[in-house]
């Protein structure tokens, strides 16, 4: 399923595909566009393609087919990288509004043992 579309070329590109996830304001500009959008993806070739049932790899291999492969590898890194940099961004949000909500909101706790409540400030 693809998702994380950056423009509408990305996902003109997979026209055809069953199933993407598309943000509003690209789903948007989609509709806005009045150009014609030809299928690009289908199921004529991959029902023909032989494909292998089961690849075996062990983690050399691996590593080493997906070194050779510069995209997989650039685009991986890239997105650790940018993964990295929105979950710090996420922390610091939730850091001061976590910091709002101490400041602004009265503090208080309530301790229910049996059928008594107690509420301590």
């Amino acid at each position: 399923m693809g998702a994380s579309f950056r423009n509408i070329g990305e996902i003109q590109e997979l026209a055809g595909c069953d199933r993407l996830t598309i943000a509003p304001s690209l789903l948007g500009e989609l509709q806005a566009n009045t150009n014609e959008l030809p299928r690009k993806l289908g199921p004529g070739p991959s029902e023909t393609a032989k494909i292998p049932e089961k690849l075996h790899l062990d983690e050399k291999t691996f590593r080493w087919m997906l070194n050779e492969d510069a995209m997989a590898t650039e685009k991986l890194s890239e997105g650790i990288r940018l993964f990295t940099v929105d979950l710090l961004k996420l922390e610091d949000l939730i850091k001061s509004k976590m910091a709002w909500i101490w400041k602004n909101v009265y503090h208080f706790i309530i301790i229910t043992i049996g059928n008594k409540e107690e509420i301590y400030i």
